[in-house]
């Protein structure tokens, strides 16, 4: 017989459990818990998108390395994510703040020699990750703009607007108004979002599937259509950079990279999901290890279907994997699944821009931002924070000027938004390391242990470490200033603005919320009070056991 007083569920305790929790490290609950297992994963899955990923950035892995780097380089990166995920999974069950890693860094530095800069450190990392999840957004919505305007050139190869940096800039603002609009009215009613983000998992996977049986079957019956040989799909080594075979291996690894990057999105939404610490770690680690086994079985099956590489290289659109499409299942056939699959795509833009908005305004009511008062207000009517949401908008647009200086804008956002999250997962697990493993809040449900935990620690720091590096490289040796890789100017950029704002108000402000020293007693006293409700194991609906 349940021993809880009459009317109080376990439901109840767990949201009371989770409200302390928060409290505790210095916040309200400002944003509701609409979110279940479900559809917090599907949201995951979705941002992370890596076989559609994979499909809108086909050219970057077919030039940098070819089938070899398309595949195998999956396989390696997909196990430096894990490392990197199982690793920030560990962290969000001890500390499930929305703020995420800029706030693990914050608490892990504070006692340990460099505690001196904590505070510096956690305000870099929020920018750091802040930035990359503006750029993110960005770079989905390139990838549409490419693909929208890639559907006229289908039916009319001649038509030059594609290439026209101020054709392409419209498109792109008129894309980041419409999404924007989207996730302002989607969060009205509670039940709205996911429900949404339900419907965007379930349009995902059976596109996955449709694709997958178009391409085999038109292949497979057509009698002027051929499949690729296995040595052709699984040994073939492509380099058209100019750089050493070495360098291009790394260079290429930016499209498995890229296709994996942003499993923090759930990380930045813990605070909308009951049992963050039992539950957070699960979506984070299936998010990937999906997103892996998807995007490899599909590249899998797209280089099969490959008839001539020249011409899906070359293509009319400029897009491998339109021209791959249009050549295999035909002009109609590609149209109807091509629509379908910008449709999906601009679902996934919409997921990206919410978790985009909730870093935005978990930085904001830290004190990061400038005017983070008025940023981190949720607006009552939408039930959303609307001053980040189109904070956000306007920086993504402001993005999209790049378009009217260089061709090769696509390769330039790309790049910056997987380095600068690349980077944002590196500094927590670099101060767990320095802090110690004792230094872990020993509230968290899911753990690494202390042989388990350093061997991925350190994985996961090399990976970054490596990859950033070469992910800031031109696409060939000896480039034109048109074909530069940017990156490193627009994360140059973003860290003097960051640290003009730090001299200005952040170093006052970021970290002061108000108010926390008064939660923080008020969660201790209550807890106490209360005894840890996490012991009788709530769950909800959708909820699974622990890991």
């Amino acid at each position: 017989m349940s021993d809880l007083p009459h009317g109080h569920t376990r439901l109840d305790e767990q949201e009371t459990q989770d409200e302390h929790d928060l409290a505790a490290m210095g916040h309200e609950q400002a944003m509701s818990r609409k979110f279940g297992v479900v559809s917090m994963l599907s949201l995951a899955f979705c941002v992370l998108g890596t076989w559609s990923t994979f499909a809108q950035d086909l050219s970057s892995g077919l030039e940098n390395g070819g089938p070899v780097s398309i595949l195998w380089g999956l396989v390696l990166v997909t196990f430096c994510n894990l490392c990197i995920a199982v690793s920030l999974g560990e962290l969000v069950s001890a500390m499930p703040t929305a703020l995420g890693q800029a706030y693990w860094v914050s608490k892990l530095l504070e006692g340990s020699p460099f505690g001196a800069v904590a505070k510096l450190a956690s305000y870099y990392c929020a920018w750091i990750n802040t930035f990359g999840w503006w750029t993110l957004g960005a770079s989905q919505i390139a990838f549409m703009t490419e693909f929208l305007l890639g559907m006229k050139v289908i039916f009319d190869n001649d038509w030059s607007g594609a290439s026209s940096g101020w054709v392409q800039f419209l498109v792109y603002l008129a894309v980041t108004a419409f999404l924007t609009f989207l996730n302002l009215i989607f969060c009205r009613r509670e039940s709205m979002l996911p429900r949404f983000n339900n419907f965007v998992g379930v349009c995902f996977v059976t596109l996955f599937f449709v694709f997958i049986l178009a391409l085999l079957i038109t292949v497979g019956v057509r009698e002027n259509l051929h499949f690729q040989t296995g040595r052709f799909v699984f040994g073939t080594w492509i380099n058209n950079t100019g750089w050493s075979n070495g360098v291009t291996w790394f260079i290429g690894l930016v499209q498995a990279a890229y296709g994996l990057t942003a499993f923090d999105s759930a990380i930045h939404m813990v605070e909308e999901i009951p049992a963050p610490r039992r539950n957070m770690p699960r979506i984070v680690i299936m998010a990937v290890g999906m997103g892996a086994f998807s995007g490899f079985i599909f590249m899998v099956v797209c280089l099969f279907c490959i008839q001539s590489l020249d011409d899906v290289l070359d293509g009319p659109t400029g897009l491998p994997f339109m021209d791959l499409c249009t050549s295999t299942i035909g002009l109609q056939g590609s149209a109807v699944l091509l629509s379908l699959f910008i449709f999906n795509g601009l679902g996934q833009g919409v997921s990206i821009l919410t978790t985009g908005s909730r870093m935005t305004w978990g930085f904001a009511r830290d004190g990061g931002l400038p005017f983070s008062s008025a940023l981190a207000s949720i607006n009552p009517t939408w039930k959303v924070p609307a001053n980040s949401l189109f904070l956000q908008g306007a920086l993504i647009g402001l993005v999209g000027v790049l378009y009217t200086f260089s061709d090769t804008v696509l390769s330039a956002i790309l790049s910056v938004s997987t380095v600068a999250l690349t980077i944002s997962y590196a500094m927590p697990i670099v101060a767990l390391m320095i802090a110690g493993r004792d230094k872990l809040p020993p509230q968290g449900q899911f753990s690494l242990g202390p042989r388990v935990g350093p061997f991925c620690n350190w994985v996961a720091v090399i990976y970054c470490t490596i990859t950033t590096v070469f992910f800031l490289f031109p696409g060939s040796p000896n480039p034109d200033a048109a074909d530069m890789n940017y990156a490193v100017a627009v994360f140059g950029v973003m860290l003097v603005i960051a640290t003009i704002f730090w001299f200005v108000r952040g170093r006052a402000d970021y970290l002061q919320t108000r108010g926390a020293a008064e939660r923080v007693i008020y969660a201790q006293s209550e807890i106490g009070l209360q005894g840890s409700p996490s012991t009788s194991d709530p769950a909800t609906s959708d909820q699974g056991k622990p890991i």
